[in-house]
């Protein structure tokens, strides 16, 4: 049986997250202390004890995720050798999917989260935006509402996060942001939720954070990979270096075009073994919303892992 991966993004977090990996698997708690290492400073005191508001900020929350998937990785990365094809992450989680792949050092993944976290937050500090979740309405729908919405002073606002085909996150300027709430609530969506973030993601607002991310990719260890991972910026199938630098630098301010990532994914292999590798179960809710053939395994506890591997 052929197996794709999945990786969360923020938002996955936790106080207490990965604490009982790093006690019931050896690889997990060695990959969790090489993590910590790694950084300047230690990232599990934070994800076990908190506070949750240290957890939440942005250079801890990206690095923390990430941890947290690398560590189920080294879990079960025997158990699937050889059967992974191919796999996807959730923004920062295409990092995760990346250490998947083998492309990058789960340690030098983690130090481009924790730059990649504090620039997006700089650029947030710069020009404060806003971010909303666009429930029940299409995202063509969502798309139009952002157009008519942009521009003069209200500023600008996009589609940032296509994760259903009726759920989009929508990033900008903030009364940008409002009023294309408004526009999506006329257009007939059932609810338009308002998310706690430090900037406006994947939106030009993040474009101050685009060259020192490009600078520390380009300074990174990367390897070629054991199989694809699907680019957030481009909904394809990626497998070459250069590709892969170019198009993280990208996503900072490119639309995580989720659906359209699922669905290349299930044509290429319809009867795959998809396996959620992380905090939480989102990327299995969603990927249920959006193939509903597809099954999809949870596994971010060890509880979950325990399961998994006595099946």
């Amino acid at each position: 049986m052929v197996t794709i991966l999945l990786c969360p993004g923020q938002g996955a977090q936790k106080v207490g997250m990965a604490r009982d990996l790093a006690d019931r698997f050896a690889p997990a708690a060695e990959t969790l202390a090489a993590i910590d290492a790694a950084l300047d400073a230690p990232l599990t005191p934070v994800m076990w004890d908190g506070p949750e508001e240290q957890l939440v900020e942005t250079h801890n929350t990206q690095p923390a995720i990430l941890a947290h998937s690398a560590a189920v990785l080294a879990v079960i990365r025997e158990r699937v050798a050889g059967q992974v094809v191919a796999a996807a992450g959730h923004s920062l989680g295409e990092y995760s999917a990346w250490v998947a792949a083998g492309m990058l050092p789960p340690t030098v993944a983690a130090q481009l989260v924790r730059r990649r976290g504090a620039l997006m937050f700089e650029a947030g500090q710069r020009r404060p935006g806003a971010m909303a979740a666009v429930l029940g309405l299409e995202a063509d729908a969502v798309q139009a509402a952002c157009r008519a919405s942009s521009g003069g002073e209200a500023g600008v606002v996009v589609a940032a996060n296509l994760n259903t085909p009726d759920q989009t996150v929508i990033s900008g300027d903030p009364a940008a942001v409002e009023s294309a709430g408004t526009a999506c609530h006329a257009a007939g969506a059932k609810r338009v939720i308002a998310l706690k973030v430090s900037g406006a993601f994947h939106s030009p607002l993040m474009e101050p954070a685009v060259p020192g991310l490009t600078e520390a990719l380009a300074a990174a260890e990367f390897h070629p990979p054991a199989f694809p991972v699907v680019a957030n910026a481009s909904a394809e199938l990626v497998s070459e270096v250069a590709t892969a630098r170019r198009l993280l630098a990208d996503q900072l301010t490119a639309p995580v075009r989720w659906v359209e990532s699922m669905r290349v994914l299930a044509a290429r292999w319809p009867d795959a073994q998809w396996l959620e590798i992380g905090p939480g179960a989102v990327l299995t809710g969603l990927l249920r919303k959006i193939i509903p053939t597809a099954s999809c395994t949870p596994l971010g506890t060890a509880k979950d892992l325990d399961a998994w591997l006595a099946s």
